[in-house]
């Protein structure tokens, strides 16, 4: 029901829009008897529900359609261009849990300190500022005082596992930066909270270290919320994914979508958009199954 309401609403928002594939393809002196023709041959002319009907079924198959512009097919884009954004993706959330769990245990078994103050008030500062910003900021430091990274550009895996991390780096850390302090607070405040809990005193008073309790018994517990957002973060990260990826000319799904939309290529925006629908509804799911993973008693509940 999700996905079908899903495909529903994309068909609907692009068929709302104003203007339409004809005339980007003949332009606003075209004759009426080409205009008549292209609606033909696209199937533009047909009821709006035969429309929706006719792309849902190619859909379902596997067929998202063929750009007119470009000629090429809206699934081959997309898996041409998917590998790039993937790379970014992971690796941002990679260096996102990198920075925020070891901030977020300290600043919750510190909970009122001055270190825990000085933790979040540097993550709101972070928080504060947009994508862009930050990506403009790291390529000033980074990539032209200092050299040590480049600017722009992709590197593919085939030329090189370093170098292709290298190309990455910039925007993985932009994206990074914006996602960490949320998962840091989050975590801070789950952390302290289970630190209050009777088994972490049974804990300590079997004289266990601190830091093997903080892993051992307080982590695990604590990280359901933590599993929560990154899933629903997603979208977030998709969207900042888009803003990065045209800042640091990455030829990954996100730039697909700007330059679908730009040049108003409907077909390929619509493919593009479902495809990136699925893909959260498909990560949320994920998350579901790693719920049961990290508490068995979820799955028993379940059932």
């Amino acid at each position: 029901m999700v996905l079908a309401g899903l495909s529903l609403a994309i068909f609907l928002m692009l068929e709302l829009l104003p203007g339409n594939l004809v005339d980007v393809l003949l332009g606003e002196n075209a004759r009426p008897e080409d205009i008549k023709l292209l609606e033909t041959q696209l199937g533009i002319d047909k009821p709006l529900v035969e429309r929706y009907l006719h792309w849902l079924g190619q859909a379902v198959s596997g067929d998202l359609g063929r750009s007119p512009l470009s000629g090429e097919a809206v699934v081959d884009a997309i898996a041409h261009r998917l590998p790039v954004s993937l790379q970014l993706m992971v690796y941002a959330q990679l260096l996102a849990l990198l920075i925020a769990i070891p901030l977020g245990m300290i600043a919750g078994y510190r909970e009122g300190s001055r270190l825990d103050g000085t933790i979040t008030g540097a993550a709101f500062g972070v928080l504060a500022v947009p994508h862009f910003v930050l990506g403009l900021l790291l390529i000033l430091v980074f990539a032209i005082w200092l050299g040590w990274l480049p600017a722009t550009g992709y590197v593919p895996w085939s030329e090189g596992v370093w170098n292709s991390i290298r190309s990455l780096t910039l925007p993985a850390v932009t994206l990074a930066l914006v996602e960490a302090p949320v998962y840091m607070r989050l975590l801070r405040s789950d952390i302290a909270d289970t630190l209050r809990e009777p088994f972490i005193a049974v804990a300590r008073a079997k004289g266990l270290p601190e830091w093997y309790i903080l892993l051992r018994h307080a982590l695990r517990p604590s990280s359901f919320s933590l599993i929560t957002v990154m899933g629903i973060n997603i979208g977030h990260l998709i969207g900042g994914a888009v803003i990065i990826e045209t800042l640091f000319a990455l030829p990954g799904v996100g730039r697909l979508l700007i330059e679908a939309i730009t040049q108003r290529d409907y077909v390929m925006l619509q493919g593009v958009v479902l495809f990136i629908g699925v893909a959260f509804v498909f990560v949320n799911l994920l998350v579901d199954v790693a719920y049961a993973v990290l508490d068995p008693r979820v799955m028993r509940h379940g059932t």
